[in-house]
C-alpha cells in the first residue's frame, strides 16, 4: 500500500513540473484517484517545503521550489537514453527480482511508449502530451499557429497525427486539406487543440523514416561501412541506436549497414574518422563524399 502511494505521489510530482497544468480533478483523472486525495498529496508538498501554486484552477510546482531542477532533470528521457536504461536493465542476467522491480517501478512512473518512442522537452511538453493523447485516441487535432518554413506563414492545421519522430523534434501527420502526410515539427506548434472527431483517413497514414543520424524523411539511402575498433566505439557512444546495425567481423572490425534519410549525417561521421573507416557503399554516397571533400581541399586553398 505504502509503494503505491508512493508512486502516486510521485507522478504527481512529475506532472506538477511539466508545461502543461492541470486542474485537480484533471489530476485525479490520470492519477485515478479523488480530487480530495490529490489537493492532500498536494498539502503534503506544501508542508514539505515545496511551492505550490494555482492559476485558473490548475496547479503546478513553482521553480523557486527546492530541487525543482534536479526533479525536472530527472523527468525527461531523450530516446537514446531510454534505449541505454532499457538496455541496461535487460543486461542483468536472468529474471531475477531486482530485474523486475526495476521495469516495474520505470514503466510505472512512465507510460513505456513515451519512454521508448518520443521524447519530453522543456518548453513542449503540453503539446507532446496533447498529440501522444491523438495517437492514442485516434483523434484529429488542430495544430493552432503552426509556423510553416516553406509558405513562410503561419495559419492552424487539421491534421491527424500517427507517429513521432526520435527526439520528439518533429510528428508525422495526415493533413486533411492537402490530403498528404507531413511531417511536423512541433518546436514550431503554438499549441495543440483536440477535437472529438475520430480519423478518417487511417489507411492513408504513411510515416517516414527516421534513421540514427536524427535525420527524418521519406526515402532511405543504403550505406555500408567497415569500423576500426575506434570508430565502431565513438559510433556507438554518439548514436547508441546505432548498434542494432552492427556486425562483428573479426577482432578488430565491425561492418555497419543500414539506411539513412540523408548522407550529411553519416557523412561528418565519416569525415571525421576517415583513417579508421571503409566506404564498401553505395556508389553515391562514394560520390557524395568525394564532392565534399572537393569543396573542403577548394575552401582551404583560399
Amino acid at each position: 500500500m505504502e509503494l503505491h502511494k508512493f508512486e502516486r505521489q510521485l507522478r504527481l510530482m512529475m506532472m506538477l513540473t511539466q508545461n502543461r497544468n492541470y486542474t485537480l480533478e484533471e489530476l485525479g483523472k490520470r492519477l485515478d484517484m479523488s480530487a480530495r486525495n490529490v489537493y492532500r498529496y498536494i498539502d503534503a508538498f506544501k508542508m514539505a517545503g515545496f511551492v505550490v501554486r494555482k492559476r485558473n484552477k490548475c496547479y503546478y510546482l513553482d521553480k523557486s521550489s527546492p530541487y525543482f531542477k534536479d526533479i525536472t532533470s530527472l523527468v525527461h528521457f531523450t530516446e537514446e537514453e531510454a534505449y541505454v536504461l532499457k538496455r541496461a536493465i535487460e543486461s542483468i542476467d536472468g529474471n531475477t527480482a531486482m530485474k523486475q522491480d526495476l521495469k516495474q517501478k520505470l514503466y510505472k512512473v512512465y507510460d513505456y511508449k513515451i519512454l521508448s518512442e518520443i521524447v519530453v522537452r522543456n518548453g513542449i511538453g503540453d503539446n507532446v502530451h496533447f498529440l501522444y493523447e491523438a495517437i492514442k485516441e485516434k483523434k484529429k487535432v488542430v495544430l493552432c499557429q503552426y509556423k510553416s518554413s516553406n509558405s513562410h506563414a503561419t495559419r492552424d492545421r487539421v491534421v491527424e497525427p500517427f507517429a513521432f519522430t526520435p527526439n520528439n523534434s518533429e510528428i508525422w501527420c495526415y493533413e486533411l486539406a492537402s490530403g498528404m502526410n507531413k511531417l511536423f515539427k512541433v518546436s514550431r506548434i503554438g499549441r495543440v487543440q483536440m477535437l472529438e472527431e475520430a480519423w478518417e483517413a487511417e489507411d492513408k497514414h504513411r510515416g517516414g523514416y527516421t534513421d540514427v543520424f536524427h535525420n527524418s524523411s521519406d526515402q532511405r539511402l543504403p550505406v555500408k561501412l567497415r569500423l576500426g575498433m575506434n570508430a565502431a566505439n565513438l559510433l556507438v557512444e554518439e548514436y547508441p541506436l546505432a548498434e542494432k546495425y552492427l556486425t562483428k567481423e573479426d577482432g578488430n572490425h565491425w561492418l555497419f549497414e543500414t539506411e539513412v534519410c540523408r548522407y550529411e549525417g553519416v557523412a561528418r561521421f565519416v569525415l571525421g574518422l576517415m583513417e579508421d573507416i571503409e566506404v564498401l557503399g553505395s556508389d553515391e554516397f562514394n560520390v557524395f563524399l568525394r564532392e565534399k571533400l572537393r569543396m573542403g581541399a577548394n575552401k582551404l586553398k583560399v
